[in-house]
């Protein structure tokens, strides 16, 4: 496995570590990258056997599609068709950005890659170095960079490069590569919206919410049912660490508590952290759940944020810690 560091990189050398990424990707290989939402564990979206290395460093079950990554709006028409104007609508407003659209799949994305589905999952992350490496991937002939966020199946998703090793280390092989672009800013999975009818469907809340969608759309947000399309964090349990999480609860002593900063840490709990605002909240959750399992700490007290927006998708991933 082989690190990249391209943090504030000397621009030759980035662009040596990000074509030799590409180049990976092409000769079949596996490339952690960093997006805004969380960092992803890529592979050539058209090739079998890079995508089946996925599964196997992830230990994802074999009918749970991915997500594929494209450099450029322009580039939705290979992996997808009958896209409709609000979708095309959704793509100028919120991409690059953490947003994935499901779309109707064309025949370049195979079954491999959407868990036989006849939908596919599109999006073009907002993230400098996700984005050229996208750009040097295409350049190198590919088309899109399959890549789920970099962890095995189900728990706590990593919002940087060490993150990644210490979850996926020991299952990738040794040319491997893992390029560092700092933290992820967002810190939550992008929302995932259904494109495939008349009106547009949250399938999984994120940092574009649905007032957002309204707005750009002009269309009222169809409700999700249970009989819905299988998407990435759909499962009831997910995103979980080891430690039990317990939801707006008091933490007693030698429990971690993340909570806003507003409200005080009970004596002798180990406070994990104290976001000021819900940006903040998403963006340290998945950092301080993993610091919570780093320092053994067996129970965590999280107090949920109230509101709409971002806040849904905060309670969203909190809710499935603790299922």
């Amino acid at each position: 496995m082989a690190y990249a560091f391209v943090v504030n990189s000397d621009p030759t050398q980035l662009l040596s570590a990000l074509n030799s990424a590409a180049a990976h990707l092409i000769g079949g290989g596996l490339v952690a990258f960093p997006t805004e939402t969380v960092y992803g564990l890529g592979a050539n979206a058209e090739d079998e056997l890079a995508v089946a290395k996925i599964y196997r460093a992830k230990n994802r079950p074999a009918d749970h599609p991915l997500i594929i990554h494209i450099a450029h709006s322009s580039d939705v028409t290979h992996f997808a068709k009958d896209v409709p104007d609000y979708a095309q609508e959704l793509m100028q407003k919120f991409w690059p950005g953490p947003m994935t659209l499901i779309l109707n799949r064309s025949e370049k994305a195979a079954d491999f890659v959407t868990g036989s589905q006849g939908t596919v999952g599109l999006r073009v992350p907002n993230h400098a170095v996700a984005l050229a490496l996208l750009l040097a991937f295409k350049n190198q002939g590919g088309h899109g960079i399959a890549a789920p966020s970099a962890n095995r199946y189900g728990s706590v998703s990593p919002t940087t490069a060490k993150a990644v090793e210490i979850e996926l280390g020991e299952f990738l092989s040794d040319d491997d590569i893992i390029l560092d672009g700092g933290p992820s800013e967002v810190g939550l999975e992008s929302t995932i919206i259904d494109c495939t009818a008349g009106a547009p469907r949250i399938l999984r809340p994120g940092a574009i919410s649905a007032e957002m969608i309204r707005d750009a759309t002009k269309l009222q947000i169809k409700q999700a049912s249970d009989a819905t399309i299988r998407v990435s964090g759909s499962h009831q349990k997910h995103y979980s660490p080891r430690a039990k999480v317990v939801i707006d609860q008091i933490a007693s002593v030698g429990e971690g508590l993340i909570a806003l900063s507003s409200e005080q840490t009970p004596p002798g709990a180990i406070r994990l952290a104290a976001p000021k605002n819900l940006d903040e909240f998403a963006a340290v959750l998945y950092a301080a759940l993993r610091e919570a399992d780093q320092r053994n700490i067996a129970v965590v007290h999280i107090s949920a944020p109230p509101g709409e927006g971002l806040a849904i998708a905060i309670r969203d991933r909190i809710q499935r810690a603790a299922s």
